[in-house]
């Protein structure tokens, strides 16, 4: 089936009034980021995951905790995610170590609390951008709609002096107005997917970290204690 040049999709958009043009510049300019983000965030929390397997791996398998956090904190390599908190975590143990004596309770405390900044300071740093596409699912589907909506009063608008409307006249006004609506759906659905998707795997990667807190502080309490 041929497409009649006034009903291509470029041909459409160039068509469109200057409001229609806009709401569909705007849209595409959010799907443009949206779709960049959405990349971002795949490899950093990909990148994350893999470094709290490594870490894990190692810290589980026997390695010594004195020479894993002398390495970690040498500044050598850059840390990130589990191995940060458990820096920051035993950082603060051996400090209040000296200082409190065998005040278990303070130490423990003030190790715990160290290991809960460096928790939130990574789980903001992966959940970064993300409610922009929360922002982008959400708001994309209505401002299509309004340039949609804003076409078809044009069209109609411009038929009011046409003693008789054929489909011919009226089609390409409302096509031209639905491709805001189209473009719109484009760029929510991909940042829809991409925000539920990124926000189960956060949380697992946080109960994650939260589980290690967990059992840290019990290596840390027995160490005070002994």
């Amino acid at each position: 089936m041929q497409i009649h040049p006034d009903m291509a999709i470029w041909s459409l958009v160039m068509q469109a009034s200057i409001i229609v043009k806009i709401v569909m510049a705007l849209l595409a300019l959010a799907s443009f980021f949206s779709w960049w983000y959405i990349f971002v965030k795949m490899f950093t929390i990909s990148k994350a995951k893999r470094q709290a397997e490594a870490f894990e791996k190692e810290f589980w398998g026997g390695t010594d905790i004195v020479g894993m956090y002398q390495r970690s904190a040498s500044g050598r390599y850059e840390t990130q995610g589990m191995e940060r908190i458990f820096e920051a975590g035993f950082k603060e143990f051996l400090k209040l170590k000296t200082r409190s004596g065998p005040d278990v309770g303070a130490l423990m405390d003030g190790a715990r609390r160290a290991m809960k900044a460096a928790f939130q300071r990574e789980l903001d740093y992966l959940e970064r951008n993300l409610s922009f596409l929360a922002t982008v699912g959400s708001v994309s589907p209505y401002i299509g709609l309004f340039g949609t909506v804003w076409g078809i009063m044009n069209s109609f608008r411009g038929l009011s002096n046409v003693a008789q409307a054929t489909l011919a006249q009226v089609a390409p006004g409302i096509a031209e107005a639905l491709i805001a609506t189209a473009i719109g759906l484009f760029a929510a659905i991909p940042a829809v997917i991409a925000y539920n998707r990124y926000a189960a795997e956060i949380d697992r990667l946080a109960n994650r970290y939260e589980s290690f807190i967990e059992e840290f502080s019990n290596i840390l309490q027995r160490q005070a204690v002994g």
